[in-house]
């Protein structure tokens, strides 16, 4: 459940407009690298959360 509300609040509208720039990092639209990031750690504590209560 936590983890589902933290999917909604990192990837809800005024978190994406603060990133959603003309700006690149690496040769990557910051936009796109704050939602794989984000999405990365969110699976990892998903994976830590089943391996931990299994």
């Amino acid at each position: 459940m936590i983890v589902f509300l933290l999917g909604m609040f990192f990837f809800n509208f005024p978190a994406l407009s603060v990133l959603n720039k003309n700006s690149l990092l690496a040769g990557i639209p910051v936009l796109y690298l704050y939602i794989f990031i984000v999405w990365l750690i969110l699976v990892g504590i998903m994976a830590w959360v089943v391996e931990r209560y299994r």
